[in-house]
């Protein structure tokens, strides 16, 4: 197949083989989740399903590879699914426009899943995701914080209970604890984050750039890709 010929010289053929038989489900197609799907889709993962109940807003333009002018207003898992089948007809997308939530998680079916990747925003949402997905026998990946940060050098690929620094990280670690899991492999920045003093709705805005997010979620679909 021409359009992975060049991934085909540094993977090999049997591997692009298992990528095409593979699924994957991302939760959140958002800053880093939509690069996430980006990258998978690019490499040739032959079924992805995508999660998220968020539409295109004209705040996401700075940063997240769905958004566009003509794309505001519309639900991501849509603007994301036409931009796979123009990257590749062949692959097969199932969508889910809600959010993952307990009242929601029974009527997303990641049977067929290989990989789950965790890219929403919640906490208690995310240890509820890495949860259900573990009790599933799935294979997990969870972004950790990249708000309020400017420097993707420092961003590191480990387990949960090895991780320093990053706030968010440190909030899961402790209610992974509580749930008795063992290890998660997460991607998370040694960065501090810029502190920031916008709010809306008595909620403090995370900041964030073109070049952070992007990067974490290209982290992360080199690890899936990597563990397939």
């Amino acid at each position: 197949m021409e359009r992975l010929s060049r991934t085909e010289l540094v993977l090999g053929k049997e591997k692009i083989n298992k990528l095409q038989s593979s699924c994957v489900a991302v939760f959140g197609i958002g800053g880093v989740g939509g690069y996430v799907v980006e990258a998978l889709a690019r490499s040739g993962v032959g079924h992805l399903i995508l999660i998220d109940g968020d539409i295109v807003a004209k705040s996401n333009i700075n940063r997240q590879i769905i958004a566009l002018n003509s794309t505001i207003g519309r639900p991501k898992v849509d603007v994301m699914k036409e931009r796979i089948f123009d990257i590749n007809p062949d692959i097969r997308v199932d969508i889910y426009n809600c959010f993952f939530e307990k009242e929601t998680k029974d009527s997303i079916d990641i049977s067929k899943a290989d990989y789950v990747v965790d890219c929403i925003d919640r906490i208690t949402n995310k240890v509820d995701l890495i949860e259900w997905a573990k009790a599933s026998g799935k294979k997990v990946i969870s972004a950790m914080g990249a708000g309020n940060k400017i420097d993707p050098t420092l961003f590191e690929v480990e387990d949960i209970y090895k991780t320093s620094v990053c706030p968010l990280a440190k909030v899961m670690r402790k209610l992974l604890k509580e749930r008795k899991i063992a290890d998660l492999k997460v991607v998370y920045s040694k960065e501090l984050p810029i502190k920031c003093d916008q709010s809306y709705d008595g909620k403090a805005i995370c900041g964030s750039v073109a070049f952070v997010p992007s990067c974490m979620g290209l982290i992360i679909a080199g690890q899936v890709i990597k563990d397939l």
